[in-house]
């Protein structure tokens, strides 16, 4: 897929049983495809209680990770607080390295605090103890003995080894829409990722504050990654692809209005007009996201959308 523009594009990896049970062999097919089409990066998202069944992210990248050899591998985004950080630093680790260094980690807080009480957890100091646990998990990566003295995580003389295969540690990517989360982003983070549930406008006003967050910071924005995810639908009968995005947002978000919010659909150059603009926002890389006949649509997007979109910015 020679795009002739540095957007980098990725792919989402279908996890979700929405539309009947996923085979495995399915999956086996979509991702060596995904990869010979010339993608980018490959993703997955994170809903560990609720009604839509959905696999969990990081067994299904163990095995993306098997059956692929160049692209990235990322989570999009991972619900961080409702995990212990000492085990995830690990789970990534050996992810790491049987991916052989293509791991990006996309982490957020995530926003159903009423799951917190599920995983015996308080969602009072639910930002103390996401702040908290990326810096164990960073130091768990970096450093051979980590000694860590926090208000929730308290760590003596505890070593993990081995340390990642990419150094310092695997980019860390936030999922963020609040100005504090955006702002903790660039303080934290190597990257920001715009939710696939937030419209373009909103996409467009967060990216904004991002390169204020930068400048303030008084950060390279070279070292910083902008990315969007992108519900979509090439379809050249606009009202069946409506109508079908409406049918997996009533699903998968319990809202079906949410898709004529943020969804992108219609023929191959309404699509790419959309996602043009998204681009011209500020996205450098554009993480797509069919939401049904994932092979058809990961086809169309690879020979007749991504080669002809125009050259990020990250002014």
């Amino acid at each position: 897929m020679a795009t002739g523009t540095t957007v980098h594009c990725g792919i989402a990896i279908p996890q979700d049983f929405i539309g009947g049970p996923l085979h495995p062999d399915s999956l086996r097919a979509f991702l060596t495809r995904a990869e010979r089409l010339g993608y980018e990066s490959a993703w997955v998202q994170e809903q560990i209680v609720g009604t839509v069944p959905i696999l969990e992210p990081v067994t299904v990248l163990i095995y993306a990770a098997a059956l692929t050899r160049t692209m990235r591998l990322g989570t999009s985004v991972m619900v961080f607080n409702l995990r212990n950080p000492i085990q995830l630093a690990k789970s990534l680790t050996s992810l790491d390295h049987l991916s052989q260094g293509r791991l990006t980690v996309g982490i957020g807080i995530g926003g159903q605090t009423s799951e917190y009480a599920a995983f015996g957890i308080s969602p009072e100091r639910r930002v103390r103890r996401f702040v908290e646990g990326i810096e164990v998990m960073k130091a768990l990566w970096t450093e051979p003995t980590v000694n860590y003295a926090g208000e929730i995580w308290r760590l003596e003389g505890i070593s993990q080894e081995p340390k990642p295969v990419q150094q310092p540690h695997p980019p860390l990517w936030f999922g963020a829409r609040q100005p504090a989360a955006l702002r903790r982003a660039v303080r934290l983070g190597g990257g920001f990722m715009g939710a696939g549930s937030s419209s373009t406008q909103d996409f467009k006003n967060q990216v904004q504050l991002v390169r204020g967050f930068l400048d303030d910071a008084k950060r390279d924005p070279a070292t910083f990654a902008i990315s969007k995810r992108v519900y979509l639908a090439v379809d050249d009968d606009r009202a069946r692809a409506e109508r079908r995005l409406r049918e997996w947002f009533g699903v998968r978000y319990r809202n079906a209005d949410l898709a004529s919010q943020v969804a992108v659909w219609g023929s191959v150059g309404e699509c790419l007009d959309r996602l043009a603009a998204i681009v011209q926002h500020g996205a450098q890389h554009l993480l797509l996201n069919p939401a049904f006949d994932y092979m058809e649509q990961m086809e169309i997007l690879a020979q007749e959308i991504v080669p002809h979109l125009p050259a990020a910015s990250r002014s």
